[in-house]
């Protein structure tokens, strides 16, 4: 993972994806802020994700991630800022390695991931760094928030519809100010003339999942009882030696309130339990 301090503009489509995520008060009829993840396409310039979220949290990055691969592809590296859920500080994250990460590595949750993808990570070092991510942002924000104020815009899921419209306006009507062109049409070129590095996304070995490629991991020793201990949860792990230890990742479903939790050990998947996300203290 290098750190990068200077604007990008690629020859590629899938060379760089631009990420980032903004909190702001977004609605001059409510209090709530709310956090807007995007994620572009340096060379077309085109928005490939955009959602509003209650909160800026490691899991929104990973889903948001996960939306842009499944449909897209993996691209050849992302481009984010030096935030917590991106990249671990010493001494400044010391509170979130000991109860969260539970690890010496480090690597943030989002950046195992991304290592395991083989996608590199290149990081911002100052706000004119991130010009081309932020003016996306602004043209957003004056859009969505003139439409919020003239039609009462107050709810969570009527901020997303103004959202995708105005995306949807940004992506394949609005001429960008840097290539000249409609980023929805230089997306679509470039994929004529074969002129991307984005390539097809695959399952690791030995996983069988993408719930075991996007999620959260932890790591636990099994103790004597043949047993983890994860969030003053114990769960029973059968067929793994005592005193080995063991991959668990947690996969949260916060419509359901459920926390899947498939444990690995070996290469092999073995346990798999649902229990209720409450009680769980990770950064969802």
């Amino acid at each position: 993972m290098k750190a990068h301090d200077r604007e990008v503009m690629t020859a590629s489509i899938g060379a760089l994806i631009q990420h980032d995520g903004s909190t702001h008060r977004w609605s001059p009829l409510t209090e709530e802020k709310w956090t807007l993840v995007t994620s572009i396409d340096d060379y077309s310039c085109k928005i490939l994700f955009a959602d509003f979220f209650p909160a800026e949290t490691t899991w929104v990055h990973i889903q948001a991630t996960k939306a842009v691969i499944e449909k897209f592809g993996l691209p050849l590296r992302y481009y984010v800022d030096s935030l917590r859920v991106f990249r671990f500080m010493q001494g400044r994250d010391s509170f979130w390695r000991k109860h969260v990460l539970q690890t010496d590595d480090i690597d943030t949750q989002w950046g195992k991931m991304m290592h395991l993808l083989n996608v590199d990570v290149n990081y911002a070092l100052s706000p004119q760094a991130k010009g081309k991510v932020e003016r996306p942002y602004r043209w957003l924000q004056d859009r969505i928030v003139r439409t919020w104020a003239l039609e009462d815009v107050v709810k969570l899921e009527e901020v997303r519809a103004v959202l995708w419209d105005e995306v949807s306006r940004y992506n394949n009507h609005q001429v960008h100010s840097t290539t000249k062109e409609i980023p929805a049409l230089r997306f679509r070129q470039a994929l004529n003339e074969g002129n991307s590095l984005f390539h097809p996304f695959y399952l690791p070995k030995p996983y069988t999942s993408p719930k075991d490629i996007f999620c959260l991991r932890e790591q636990r020793m099994v103790n004597g009882y043949r047993r983890i201990s994860l969030f003053n949860h114990q769960i029973q792990v059968p067929n793994v030696p005592l005193r080995e230890e063991v991959d668990v990742h947690m996969v949260p479903d916060q419509e359901k309130q459920v926390m899947e939790l498939r444990i690995w050990w070996n290469a092999t998947m073995v346990h798999s339990v649902s229990l209720p996300l409450q009680g769980f203290k990770v950064h969802l």
